[in-house]
């Protein structure tokens, strides 16, 4: 992300003054300019239906575990996501369907993990091979 970018976005959604002006910015606990959080886990969410979902038979979710900022993102970073699966479970209403809990997280140059989310994801679920019985 871009400084302009950061300012951008947090103007129109998250108007604190540590995201939207790189003066006061470096008065703040930050000492600098910093990415909403809120931007940096909707940029995280493009990575992942980019890279995985629109991959997948993904049917949506129904919500989110718990999502946390670690570290402050600033303009300039390169940064990198990964999917780690911690449940996959057949839907108990819909058999065509599971269930998968899985961790995003979003990390720097460093391998530092900057934001991370667990939710869960609605999956569309391969035709299991029906057995014979002789």
């Amino acid at each position: 992300m871009t400084e302009e970018e950061i300012i951008a976005f947090a103007k129109e959604w998250d108007p604190q003054p540590f995201h939207t002006d790189p003066v006061a910015a470096k008065g703040s606990i930050y000492g600098g300019l910093i990415a909403s959080g809120w931007q940096t886990a909707l940029r995280t969410m493009r990575l992942q239906v980019e890279s995985l979902l629109n991959r997948t038979d993904t049917q949506g979710s129904p919500g989110v575990e718990n999502i946390r900022f670690r570290k402050p993102v600033r303009a300039g970073e390169r940064l990198a996501a990964r999917y780690t699966v911690l449940v996959a479970e057949p839907s108990a209403s819909r058999p065509t369907l599971g269930k998968v809990l899985g961790r995003t997280e979003l990390l720097d140059e460093a391998g530092d993990v900057v934001y991370q989310m667990d939710g869960w994801g609605l999956v569309g679920r391969r035709p299991g091979e029906e057995s014979t019985s002789s």
